[in-house]
């Protein structure tokens, strides 16, 4: 008799929010906290009993991707981290192959501390290089200097890592056209295998807005559209592929946790802010670093939103989310994933394709470097047509109820 073959595990993502700094940037708005260093030994306490509390919920996954994000994980020292990641395997079913990535400032890692991340594991470094201008660093509160980010990639070259990418930020203060083509051209020396470019964003109640308020002059939006259009053909010709609005990779090395959040798969997250997405239900926990502690340890409240997802939502996060990416929407996927009709939304992107905005290939949607500048209006248009369609009469009375 002929057994039955055991249904594999669906892939799960993994992110762990370490939220010390060294010192807070003038733009940042993730939560963090500069000088809290004291704090770390219950921070870990804390994350740990919250991993043992929460890997029976994961039993029917396995990780193949793990995200060590920020703050500043390479501030928490290897030994807590090579203990974190030595849990997860314990607790967790953790593919072999898995990406395990951690986010890192030039100023805060060196090569023995390297060394023993990339034996403990660790096999893809995100480095915050942001500018290659001593002064656009300076303005925003950046701790490190341009050849501090040229030792950490030497060092993280010598102590093995393959997978190395570096984050760049346009449209800092003082910023010219010149200045931002030195900032790339030198990235592009450094040799990476991706590279995340992000316009500066001025977020409520960071420095970088109380600035802005009294009178700063930042560059305004054409220019960070004229920076990007830029950097989308510069990167191009040096064979990085842009998958994202604001990522580009050589080929094999797209960030497989990233693109789990933009193509809708599961998720955990542990600590202060972290957010999961586990079957139909998204939740997050507190940004408070003593409300998340003392709820682990003491088993108070740690949960600060939480919410069932519905088929037409899911449906808004397709679209919303796979026009960020170059894969895009298929209207396949949509019908058959969210049991809504693709043709209103299809009949509006070729509009959009008439105006150089998107494009379709092999019956794929997805927009074009011009459309990813405007995406947030071109999505909102698209949400909006999407919530005017009545749904599909055939579908049964259960997919309707999924839909409300």
């Amino acid at each position: 008799m002929r057994r039955k073959q055991e249904k594999a595990p669906e892939a799960l993502g993994i992110y762990i929010h370490i939220p010390f700094c060294r010192s807070k940037c003038a733009y940042c708005d993730f939560y963090s906290l500069a000088g809290a260093e004291a704090r770390m030994g219950e921070y870990q306490k804390a994350l740990l009993a919250h991993m043992r509390e929460t890997a029976p919920l994961a039993g029917g996954y396995a990780a193949d991707t793990v995200y060590f994000g920020g703050g500043t994980p390479s501030l928490y020292g290897e030994k807590n981290l090579a203990q974190l990641l030595a849990s997860l395997r314990k607790l967790f079913r953790v593919a072999r192959d898995a990406e395990i990535t951690l986010e890192a400032n030039p100023d805060s890692v060196a090569r023995p501390a390297l060394r023993r991340l990339r034996r403990a594991g660790f096999n893809r470094l995100s480095l915050g290089m942001q500018s290659a201008v001593p002064e656009e660093l300076a303005s925003v509160g950046r701790p490190h200097t341009p050849e501090q980010t040229d030792l950490a990639v030497r060092a993280a070259r010598e102590a093995g890592f393959g997978n190395l990418s570096l984050d760049l930020m346009y449209g800092l203060p003082g910023q010219t056209m010149d200045s931002w083509r030195q900032t790339v051209e030198h990235a592009l020396l450094l040799e990476p295998e991706h590279l995340s470019c992000y316009g500066l964003k001025v977020e409520e109640g960071t420095p970088l807005a109380r600035r802005a308020a009294a009178g700063e002059v930042l560059p305004d939006d054409d220019f960070q559209a004229e920076l990007y259009l830029w950097t989308a053909e510069r990167l191009e010709r040096a064979g990085y592929a842009q998958y994202e609005i604001s990522n580009f990779a050589r080929p094999g090395f797209a960030s497989r946790h990233n693109l789990k959040y933009w193509q809708l798969r599961p998720y955990l997250g542990f600590g202060p802010g972290a957010h999961s997405d586990l079957g139909s239900r998204r939740y997050s926990f507190v940004r408070d670093l003593d409300g998340y502690v003392q709820g682990v340890l003491r088993g108070g409240k740690i949960i600060d939103e939480d919410g069932m997802i519905s088929r037409r939502e899911r449906g808004s996060e397709y679209l919303m989310l796979g026009l960020r990416t170059a894969r895009g929407v298929e209207a396949g996927e949509y019908r058959n994933g969210f049991y809504m009709d693709f043709a209103p939304i299809e009949a509006r992107l070729r509009q959009f394709a008439a105006q150089g905005w998107a494009g379709e290939r092999e019956g794929r949607w997805s927009l074009t470097p011009a459309g990813f500048l405007v995406s947030n209006r071109l999505i909102g248009d698209l949400l909006e047509r999407q919530r005017e369609a009545p749904l599909p009469g055939r579908l049964t009375r259960g997919e309707r109820e999924e839909n409300r």
